[in-house]
């Protein structure tokens, strides 16, 4: 793999990570039950934390990470369609980040895999119903009834 392949790569890589945070960012405003809400809210701190990794690639390869626009808002129960685009996320990228020569991206590129590999069970299991996505609460403890209906204000 030549430095310009890896750059376009990196890059390519970026926009599609950076497209499903901007999509996990509308659905996020969509998600009212709490447990799912919060299961949104962890997902969207490690995306930035895996942009942030792919941004620093990017400009230590000598290129520009540029975010791509903002994502289509989610027809309802986005859960279920992020699972899906999770999986396919996955299905892209498993191969091409499997054959990359350079060890350091390749181990950076895998470590972002795993993490979206996660986040699709979250999201299937959100898209269930479940209320045990990031842990269980003791017998008798409550959510309050939910989150607030706006999230994110720029």
């Amino acid at each position: 793999m030549t430095p310009t392949d890896r750059l376009a790569l990196l890059q390519e890589f970026f926009r599609e990570k950076a497209a499903l945070y901007r999509r996990h960012q509308a659905s996020a405003e969509r998600v009212s039950a709490y447990d799912s809400n919060n299961a949104y809210q962890y997902v969207l701190a490690r995306e930035d934390a895996h942009l942030d990794w792919l941004r620093r690639a990017i400009t230590e390869a000598g290129g520009v990470a540029a975010d791509p626009a903002a994502a289509p808002a989610p027809d309802a129960g986005p859960a279920g369609d992020d699972a899906r685009s999770a999986a396919e996320f996955l299905g892209r990228w498993q191969p091409r980040v499997a054959a990359m020569t350079h060890a350091r991206d390749r181990k950076m590129l895998e470590l972002v895999l795993g993490e979206v590999a996660e986040h699709a069970r979250f999201f299937a299991q959100a898209a269930d119903g479940r209320p045990d996505l990031l842990g269980r609460r003791p017998d008798g403890a409550g959510t309050g009834g939910g989150v607030l209906p706006r999230r994110w204000v720029e």
